[in-house]
Parts: structure tokens; sequence; C-alpha cells
């Protein structure tokens, strides 16, 4: 008996492949700039969301707690961010990013724009629109959000 091909032009592969392609080549360009692509997506959230404590990065980001702990530690030595009280609750401390996160901000994103400018080179007019909102069908489809619950 034979076994099933592997489907490596899968939907999930192709997704997988594609988000550490641009993951890969990220890393590679952000190195100057001291950011890995876990510590950019940290400090996406805090810029775009304000403070945050760890146990909520770790919901954004879909990571341990622990994993959280050890990337804002990380951070912290290398000056990016900073932990604060958390003026409603003392005994949660606040992620907050620095100056130094804010500067670095505008150079990381021409990085990212740059990167996807390349990755999205040649598709046909129209393509990119098709594949975001695509993109964000599926999400929508797999959230447990309340919109997800009336779309279905």
């Amino acid at each position: 008996m034979s076994c099933p091909p592997i489907p490596d032009e899968s939907l999930g592969f192709l997704l997988t492949d594609a988000t550490r392609a641009i993951r890969r080549r990220f890393e590679q360009r952000a190195t100057e700039l001291g950011l890995s692509s876990a510590q950019w997506r940290v400090l996406v959230h805090l810029l775009r969301r304000g403070p945050l404590s760890q146990a909520r990065l770790a919901e954004f980001l879909e990571i341990e707690p622990i994993s959280v702990s050890r990337l804002v530690d990380r951070m912290q030595e290398a000056g990016w961010v900073e932990r604060e009280p958390d003026p409603n609750d003392r005994r949660v401390k606040r992620v907050v990013a620095k100056c130094k996160a804010h500067a670095a901000f505008e150079n990381a994103r021409q990085i990212a724009d740059d990167l996807y400018e390349q990755a999205l080179a040649g598709l046909p007019p129209g393509a990119l629109e098709t594949l975001t909102d695509a993109l964000r069908r599926i999400i929508i489809n797999l959230s447990d959000s309340p919109e997800a619950q009336n779309d279905r």
C-alpha cells in the first residue's frame, strides 16, 4: 500500500513558508537596529496600544508568558522598554516603550515596507487587495470574536 503524497503546496505550508521567509529577511535587515522580529512585534504592539502588562503582550503575541518575560528582560537590558507599576493594580507591571523604541520605529517600519515591496514584486494589479481581503476573511472565519460568530 502506498502513502498519499505530502501536500507541500498546501495553503498551510505556503503561508508558513512565506511568513518564515519574511521574518528571516526582516531579521537580516534589522540587525543594524539591534532588533529581532520578536522584539519588533513587541514594539509594534506597545506603540499601537500603549503600555501593556506582560500577560496581555503574551496574548497578543500568542506565546507563553515566560517567553514574554525573557523577551522583555532582553529588551529592557537593551534600552527598548521599561517596566512600570500599573496604576490600577500594584501587583502588575506594565511594559512601556522607551524613547529609543520610538526613534527606531520609523527605521524598522521602512525596512518592513521595503521588504513587503520586494516580497510583492511581480504580483498583478489588484492581487495585493485580493490577498489582503482573503487573509482577513481567513482570520475572521477562524476567530472566536463576536464578528466571526455573526458572520457564520
